[in-house]
Parts: structure tokens; sequence; C-alpha cells
């Protein structure tokens, strides 16, 4: 059994879904050393989330961001405010996506469906860059050796 483990970086991006399996599989080549495992992708924010859905029409992402916007309305009488409008908000949202994914690895690559993509959903109207702790647990391909970063 081996382990891998790194940080990537999402580029900053407006409040909303975005399809960012790309993204990270670029920043992420050592996954083509396994043969088999899992894939935690953990998020270090708490006012952004990761999941997985529709890959292909936009306009599944554009409806999500509207739900989640009645959801948890900016205009709802919150008392953690100190950060602005879109923060609590963004905490509430957050935490029904949750902050992490495991995905099963096979052949080097992430078990994902025909239509499955792993979004970033940005909660805030200006949230950053987000990182994330990649961890693989697996078997590494006939000849695949540990690769240091």
């Amino acid at each position: 059994m081996a382990w891998y483990q790194t940080t990537i970086q999402f580029r900053a991006r407006p409040r909303g879904m975005h399809l960012v399996t790309d993204e990270l599989l670029s920043q992420l080549s050592e996954l083509g050393d396994f043969r088999v495992g899992m894939a935690n992708i953990f998020l270090q924010h708490s006012s952004a989330s990761l999941t997985i859905n529709e890959n292909y029409d936009s306009d599944v992402r554009r409806d999500m961001e509207m739900i989640m916007n009645r959801i948890a309305p900016e205009d709802a009488p919150y008392r953690h405010t100190d950060e602005g409008p879109d923060d609590m908000p963004g905490h509430v949202k957050s935490s029904l996506f949750g902050c992490s994914l495991n995905i099963p690895v096979r052949d080097g690559r992430l078990a994902l469906g025909t239509w499955q993509g792993i979004w970033l959903c940005e909660h805030r109207n200006h949230g950053g860059a987000r990182r994330c702790v990649v961890t693989i647990q697996g078997e590494r391909k006939s000849g695949a050796s540990a690769k240091r970063k």
C-alpha cells in the first residue's frame, strides 16, 4: 500500500458553481502512478465547498447556484455578519455540500462517471484562491515509485 499527499490551489473565481476537474488533474500527475486506490480531496475553507455533479450542461451549475441562494439567502437574520453579507450564507452552503470528496482511483484515473465532474462551489463574492489537500492511498502500478515533491 502506498500513500501520496500534496496541496493544490484552485485559481480565484467569482461566486458560483465551477467545474474544476481539469484544473485539479493538471496539478495531480502522480495520480497516473496508481493502479487502484482512493483519492480524498479536502478543501481547506469554510465558505466554499466541493461536490460531484453534471459536467456537461452549465445550466445545471447556474440552477444549483440559484437554488442554494434561495436556501441560504444573504438577507436572512444572521448573527454572524462581521465578514460581510455573503459570509454566513457561505458557511451554510459549505456545510450542506461539504468540504471533501472521496473518489475511487482505477488505472491511474479518477473513476468518475461519464457525466460527472468535480465542482468548486464558491459561496463568497470574492473568495480568492482556494487550497485543497489531496491524499491518495492505493497500490502503485508496476514500476511506479514514490516521487518526491
